[in-house]
């Protein structure tokens, strides 16, 4: 008998070398909404620090995240068949996630980023490789709950499969976190992939891309044109300032979980969120506590170089529970 997973979750997967700068400055606009990291040009620059984190990128940081948390998971992807790949898989065995569904390319190089961290945030070079990805198909029947997020230019078709699967199988739930290059295809070329969402995680800009919204357009504006493009759950983060989520009853806002110390890399603190909502979800909790698990995991995760190494256990994240403020609760707007 094949296999059960709580959670599958669709995208690349990648090696991040994590450079610590020394020497850089920051420029932005007046109201710091757009910024820009300078080095100084043809020219030798000190770093501080080298981390390299394999097993990372969107997905793969939820399916680990998942799996911490105590659920069944497995990931669909693709990776090289070099010692890249080997060491990704390697994570994959030693976090118990499921390896079934990625596929390894022979003559192509794994997925390798450069993480540039000045100031506890990041800019990210990056570089996806043109896979042949497992046929969603293939899942039927393996999981009620998927994740998709981040994956490469070339797979406009590989979204229409998943829009295919989800049309046939209506029970399966799709939490969805739209990549760099998944934000450009736009929401019309991935209409059924937004039509079949049960849960869109976005950030506060990405809501007003995703909307064909204006800079600055009110939150309930933006939940009722994301909800109009099918996502039953829609939530929005808006970095230290907090979170919002809209099950098209209910809109919460909820705040941050207070910071121990200042954070080290805010790398992975979304996924970290997506990895405490989605959990919370499958392990049967309303959105109301879904809200309170998931800036936990972030909290967290920015504790911490890489995206995986502060995701917790379930034990853990009870604990933070345990003790967090009278205040941390979600507020009904």
């Amino acid at each position: 008998m094949k296999q059960k997973y709580d959670l599958i979750c669709l995208g690349d997967v990648v090696i991040d070398a994590f450079i610590q700068l020394h020497e850089a400055s920051v420029h932005c606009s007046l109201r710091h909404e757009r910024c820009e990291l300078c080095m100084s040009f043809a020219d030798k620059i000190p770093y501080e620090s080298l981390v390299v984190a394999p097993a990372v990128g969107n997905a793969s940081n939820v399916a680990v995240g998942a799996a911490r948390l105590g659920l069944k998971t497995a990931i669909l992807t693709a990776v090289g068949k070099d010692r890249y790949g080997e060491e990704i898989l390697d994570v994959y065995k030693k976090e118990e996630v499921g390896d079934e569904f990625v596929r390894v390319h022979a003559g192509k190089p794994t997925n390798y980023h450069f993480v540039l961290t000045f100031q506890a945030e990041r800019t990210i070079l990056v570089k996806h490789e043109q896979f042949v990805y497992a046929d969603p198909a293939l899942l039927d029947k393996r999981t009620d709950w998927i994740y998709f997020s981040s994956i490469a230019e070339h797979t406009l078709p590989f979204h229409h499969k998943v829009a295919a699967y989800l049309e046939k199988h209506p029970g399966v739930r799709m939490g969805f976190n739209p990549g760099t290059f998944q934000l450009r295809f736009g929401a019309k070329n991935l209409a059924g992939i937004y039509r079949h969402t049960h849960v869109l995680f976005v950030n506060r800009e990405e809501a007003e891309h995703v909307a064909g919204a204006k800079e600055g357009t009110d939150i309930t504006k933006l939940f009722d044109a994301l909800h109009k493009l099918g996502p039953k759950i829609v939530v929005i983060t808006d970095g230290p300032k907090g979170a919002y989520a809209s099950d098209g009853a209910c809109r919460y806002f909820m705040p941050m979980y207070p910071d121990p110390k200042p954070p080290i890399s805010r790398t992975g603190a979304g996924d970290a969120f997506s990895t405490g909502f989605m959990s919370a979800l499958i392990y049967g909790l309303p959105v109301s506590d879904a809200l309170r698990w998931a800036p936990i995991e972030s909290m967290h995760v920015v504790q911490f170089f890489g995206a995986q190494t502060g995701l917790l256990s379930k034990r853990a994240l009870r604990k933070f529970l345990e003790k967090a403020p009278k205040n941390y609760k979600p507020k009904v707007l």
